[in-house]
Order: C-alpha cells, then structure tokens, then sequence
C-alpha cells in the first residue's frame, strides 16, 4: 500500500499514515509561476495500491486539478490501483437541475476523476447518497455517525436525555442515525430556502421546551442556516444548542457569526484543514476522523468489509 498526499489537508494526511503506520509517499505537488500544477511522484509506485488523500475544498478548483493530475501521475507510472481518498467532496451541493438551463456539477467531477484514472472513490458523508450513483466505478461512502455519536458520549452526560435535531427534512436519516445509536429523541427543523446560503425556520416538529439540543448535518458553509435554526430553537424554549457538522467549509464570516450566535459550540471533523479563523474561533472544536478514514484504507487495501465498520 502507499499513500500519496496533496497540499488540501496535509495535517490529515499525516494522521491517517500515522493510524496506518505507512509513511506518506515522497512526492513533489507544486506550481509553476503561471499557477499550474506540477506532480512529479519520487518513488516507485509500479504494480502498488496507491491511495491520494485530497479534500476538494477550498480553493476547490485548485484542489481537483491537484487531485486528478496525481491521479493521471499515478497511472502512467503503472499504479495498479488508485484510490481517490477524498474527505470532503466539493462540488456536492451541485447534484441535480436546480433550475432551467444549470448543471449537475457533482456528475461532472465525478466524470473528470473517472476518466483521469481512478479505479475507487473513498469519501465521507456526500451531501446526497445518490452521487454514488454518479461514478461508474466502486464508491465508498463514510459515515460520521459513529465518530460523532462517540464524541457526544464522551462530552455530554445523561445522552438519552439529549434531542437530536436535523436542521432540514432532507438531514433526518443522518440525524436519526445519530439519535438511534444515542437512544435519544429526534426533531426536525422545517426550513425554506429563499435562495443560495440563505433560509427562513417555517416550523420546528417536536418539543423542544426544556430541553438540551444538539444539531447534526453534513455541510456548514456560511452558517446562517445553522446559526438561524439554534436561534429559532431557543425562541421555542431550549436549554442549549450545540451543533456537529461533518464538514466545516466555514467560508466568509461563518466564524464571526458563529462566535456572535447562541450555539454553545460548534463540532466539526477535520475533513477540510482548519483555517487560522477556525482555529482562533472559540466555539468551534475540531474532532479527527483520521483513524476512520485509515481503517476504512486498511479494510479496502485487504479486500476486507468497509461496511462492517458501521455494523
């Protein structure tokens, strides 16, 4: 097995070689002077399983063009089998015809990694189950439910008496997943998207009065959703609020709004590289999905169960 790192998540990187005790593939992933990406693999990789850990998020166009240049690397250096390890998919949210004449970007992305080489897709919490679909080629797809679910436990008292809530009705299976291994109640904030990055609470179905409150969800980017939804959630009556989210994007004042808002704090995994904002940002904490991304590695590059994981 080896494993090859680009410049998205770094850190991460080095974690999961670290949980699999496999040095990180020597390689150079850099730019020309024009910004063009330059991969030049410094060992030799001929009839090895190879797996490239890269986020495509931001800059995302920087990232994928990072990502499937190592790719096509790889497979003219005779890779056997080359794996796209990709934490955090961008291009996600992109998944279907939103209006007339728009694309279903996710499709195209997951076309480019196809036809740059890749023989398997490794990926956590997809926006939508069915960009599976997308790829004609295996894809297997982590879940943060069981990394999230330990942390609460290690974190919060009494769990049972927690309520778990999907900030949308399209989050409840995720959510329900949480609260089901939890043996706590479920909630659903009813929202209505006026437009991109932005939404109004319409209903909150369930009691929430008295109650402690966790948020759970797959994506906070600018985090006005996430920070409307804990507000209208004390307005109904709530003790507290806090929020996990598998990938924290956190673009533009996301950290400010955070800081400002009623979460008692924000959880997200290190799926996306910390920038200096979230670092520095007092109610977010990051927690490491390194050792169930490299057991997820472990299982593939053995030919073994990854499903088992979540039994």
């Amino acid at each position: 097995m080896k494993l090859l790192a680009g410049n998205s998540n770094r850190t991460l990187a080095e974690a999961i070689a670290s949980h699999l005790d496999v040095p990180l593939t020597k390689a150079q992933v850099r730019r020309f002077s024009d910004n063009e990406v330059f991969v030049t693999i410094d060992e030799n990789v001929r009839g090895e399983d190879v797996f490239v850990v890269q986020s495509t998020s931001y800059p995302a166009n920087d990232n994928l063009m990072e990502l499937l240049i190592c790719i096509d690397a790889l497979k003219r250096a005779s890779a056997k089998r080359i794996t796209a390890v990709m934490p955090y998919f961008g291009y996600a949210r992109q998944d279907r015809k939103t209006g007339g004449r728009t694309p279903i970007s996710a499709k195209l992305v997951a076309n480019l990694i196809t036809r740059a080489g890749a023989d398997r897709v490794l990926t956590m919490d997809l926006h939508s189950g069915q960009i599976q679909g997308f790829f004609d080629i295996p894809t297997d797809n982590l879940a943060a439910q069981p990394l999230v679910s330990s942390d609460i436990k290690a974190n919060y008292e009494k769990t049972d008496e927690l309520l778990i809530v999907s900030p949308d009705v399209g989050g409840v299976v995720r959510a329900l997943a949480v609260a089901s291994r939890l043996n706590a109640e479920l909630a659903i904030v009813d929202k209505r998207r006026s437009g991109p990055g932005k939404s109004e609470v319409a209903n909150i179905i369930g009691d929430v009065s008295g109650r402690r409150l966790i948020l759970f969800d797959d994506i906070v980017d600018s985090a006005g959703t996430l920070c409307n939804a804990a507000q209208s959630l004390m307005d109904a009556g709530a003790v507290e609020v806090s929020a996990y989210v598998t990938h924290g994007v956190l673009s533009g004042a996301a950290c400010e709004r955070v800081a400002k808002s009623v979460l008692k704090e924000l959880v997200i995994t290190d799926s996306i590289e910390a920038s200096e904002l979230v670092a520095g940002c007092a109610k977010i904490r990051q927690v490491s999905c390194a050792a169930l991304i490299g057991e997820a590695v472990r299982r593939i590059a053995n030919e073994e169960s990854v499903s088992k994981l979540f039994d």
